[in-house]
């Protein structure tokens, strides 16, 4: 019964009209700000991947870093979807998925921009002395919708046993006990430790795991993806042609399948997508607002640059090893398929190198989580219960790396389209302030630059003269 009640709610919750709701934010924002993510790229690439290697560190006591909010994000976002999200839509939605895939990004960047301006715009401090924002405080503070902002907030607490513990425990040992044959007890128990001494550590300690792991798990998983592909260039032209015939079902198919394929592309990629870079979740913009930076589009772009990383690298890395490799082709699916793209190339090692992948994937999941369950939990309670939700955490982190989780991960689907749909509602009615201020930073910007020239004409003027 359970099952057939979470079923029906997840149907309508992640149905058509929240994904085209979603479509229609990213559009909106993209629209209105003059397809900020194209016009100002030179803009957002300079602020966040101009800085990468610039080595600043966090002056402040109360904040993190804008590029530590950043990873911590992206520890959150960047989890088993982009491996066996990735193959899952393709096996269902075809090749033409990844194209949707790619429009859900170029989209969901704008929807995280906004997220993340009024999460800085509407932050508060705790009785700690640190940010903390949201959707349930700009929906609160922004819409003055306090129930709104507590229904955001429960889902979210909720979710984060779920969807970001129970079922990233489980994708973990399983992958190192298929594998490499390590007891799940033992898995188990030591990620249970881990995560509560990272948890105890609190916000701090959270962004200095995470501004390592997030970098190296990247580096290691996209070098070894290109070497996939590179092996297999010659069949690059061919994938892309492949990619865009599926997703516009270019091909004359009988019966009209051609509709039923494009439709099926859509779905699958521009759902898989979402859930892969989390763009309209709510989610990202609860971390990026404990940053130490007063400028809420700088927090944008961190999160434009995130949802790039995530989707636009991450995820077109494993579906173009899947589809370069001819893998999509043998039967498998899932994990297995993406474990076959890579061990076509490396051989047995193919298959450890995914499922190391998973598990580092999976992990930082736990880590940005584990933060996201915690603030909700503290706009609940008001910051009561906080020492025993980490507690609770940490044991839910060994029983999901032992039970069947099937139930688990439908009911918090479920919760996180819940925590969707408050969200995108505010986005809509605080748009005008997101478009305010993005104007108000672009000509502060201009005016910056336009100073900057005129001293360098002024000191050019006068060296001549001297």
């Amino acid at each position: 019964m359970i099952h057939e009640i979470n079923d029906a709610i997840n149907r309508v919750v992640w149905g058509p009209v929240t994904l085209a709701l979603m479509l229609i934010v990213g559009v909106l924002f993209t629209v209105k700000t003059g397809f900020f993510q194209i016009r100002n790229i030179k803009l957002w690439v300079k602020s966040t991947f101009g800085s990468f290697f610039s080595g600043k560190k966090n002056n402040g006591n109360t904040g993190v870093s804008a590029f530590q909010a950043m990873t911590a994000a992206l520890a959150g976002a960047m989890g088993t979807g982009n491996i066996v999200g990735v193959a899952t839509a393709i096996t269902l939605g075809g090749a033409g998925a990844v194209f949707w895939m790619w429009v859900a990004a170029f989209f969901g960047m704008m929807t995280i921009f906004a997220e993340n301006i009024l999460g800085v715009k509407y932050r508060v401090k705790n009785k700690d002395g640190q940010w903390v924002g949201g959707p349930m405080y700009y929906i609160s503070r922004g819409l003055k919708n306090k129930p709104l902002a507590i229904f955001f907030a429960l889902a979210c607490t909720v979710a984060s046993f779920g969807i970001g513990n129970m079922a990233q425990s489980n994708s973990i040992s399983y992958a190192l006990n298929e594998v490499f044959n390590i007891p799940k007890e033992f898995i188990g128990i030591f990620l249970m430790f881990v995560i509560g001494i990272i948890m105890l550590g609190g916000i701090k300690r959270l962004v200095k795991v995470t501004e390592k792991l997030v970098p190296i798990m990247t580096i290691i998983y996209v070098g070894g993806g290109l070497v996939v592909i590179c092996a297999n260039i010659q069949a690059l032209p061919g994938v892309f042609s492949n990619i865009l015939s599926s997703a516009f079902s270019t091909e004359a198919i009988a019966g009209g399948a051609g509709g039923y394929v494009m439709a099926n592309a859509i779905k699958h990629g521009f759902a898989k997508g979402v859930f892969s870079n989390e763009a309209g979740l709510g989610s990202s913009p609860i971390i990026y607002a404990s940053s130490n930076s007063n400028e809420p589009v700088e927090q944008g772009m961190w999160g434009i640059f995130q949802v790039f990383i995530d989707t636009i690298v991450g995820c077109s890395i494993t579906a173009l090893c899947i589809l370069c490799t001819g893998s999509v082709n043998n039967g498998t699916e899932g994990v297995a398929l993406s474990s076959s793209a890579f061990s076509s190339v490396f051989g047995d090692f193919g298959e450890a190198f995914v499922a190391i992948s998973i598990v580092l994937f999976a992990f930082s999941t736990m880590v940005g989580w584990s933060y996201y369950g915690e603030r909700g939990l503290e706009y609940l309670t008001k910051g009561r219960f906080l020492k025993l939700y980490k507690i609770i955490f940490s044991i839910v982190v060994l029983i999901g790396s032992l039970l069947d989780l099937s139930l688990v991960w439908g009911i918090c689907d479920t919760f996180n389209g819940l925590m969707a749909l408050p969200n995108l509602f505010a986005l809509i009615f605080l748009s005008p302030v997101v478009f305010k201020e993005t104007n108000g930073y672009i000509s502060r910007h201009k005016k910056k630059k336009a100073n900057l020239v005129l001293a360098g004409e002024a000191k050019k003027g006068t060296d001549t003269n001297f």
